[in-house]
């Protein structure tokens, strides 16, 4: 007689195991038990690097800025100040959940900075130049790293997950890193390049401001989930995943 056996389920989801055991009847072949360990889910980029609560709080500034600007009948010297109070206050409930001071500082001294360049200038549209600036700076960067095979985004997720830089040694790995990694050069930093750069030529003051909200924290969140889809479907649906590359698994496997 045939040995019977019913193997359900989707192969590309898990792996199945064949176990062949129990008593044998007459006339009848092995029992045969399928059972089916499901793949580890694979974990969302925002998950990993998180980052909502920080875009959040830079959004606030600018828009501060604005506010006291237009309230202040068009003052920079009043929407640098309430831009700063607000900041600092913003920095001391920061500090007060226990986010480290660095950051704290370095937030703040950044919104002093622009505004000094805009009362400097005479210009309110200049207390967004640094941000302009930076995202430029940002672009340029993030394009050079995946030419030069060290995609940012690899690296970053490779320290929060104390991998350092053995991603890297997965060709696989490091390719998905690679294309995963334009989306934040063209969706993110040429973006907001773009958008700004065009605001603040034509001195756009409250559309800046607004600009710089609705590009901020949702621009985040839409690149998470853009990048993370794009670098998981440049993956086998049997890589191990971004916490363990597919060399250390077969490394594994073979011990």
């Amino acid at each position: 007689m045939r040995d019977s056996a019913l193997l359900g389920g989707n192969p590309a989801a898990g792996v199945a195991k064949v176990s062949v055991g129990g008593p044998r009847e007459p006339g009848f072949g092995q029992a045969v038990e399928v059972t089916e360990e499901a793949a580890p889910a694979r974990e969302s980029l925002a998950s990993i690097l998180g980052g909502r609560r920080g875009a959040i709080d830079a959004s606030v500034p600018p828009a501060a800025f604005v506010v006291g600007w237009l309230i202040a009948g068009q003052s920079i010297g009043w929407g640098a100040g309430v831009a700063i109070g607000v900041t600092t206050l913003l920095g001391a409930f920061r500090l007060f959940r226990g986010e480290k001071a660095r950051a704290v500082v370095v937030s703040l001294a950044m919104v002093i900075a622009a505004a000094l360049i805009a009362l400097h200038t005479g210009r309110a549209e200049d207390f967004f130049l640094i941000q302009l600036l930076s995202n430029v700076a940002s672009a340029l960067l993030w394009a050079a790293s995946i030419v030069i095979r060290w995609p940012l985004l690899g690296v970053i997720v490779g320290l929060v997950l104390g991998q350092k830089t053995r991603w890297r040694q997965d060709p696989v790995l490091l390719r998905a890193y690679s294309r995963a990694s334009w989306v934040w050069v063209f969706g993110q930093y040429t973006l907001r390049v773009l958008v700004y750069g065009a605001l603040w030529w034509s001195g756009q003051v409250v559309a800046l401001g607004v600009a710089r909200t609705v590009l901020s924290w949702p621009l985040v969140a839409l690149t998470l989930a853009a990048s993370g889809w794009v670098l998981y479907r440049a993956l086998p649906d049997d890589h191990p995943g971004l916490r363990l590359t597919a060399t250390e698994d077969r490394g594994e496997g073979g011990t």
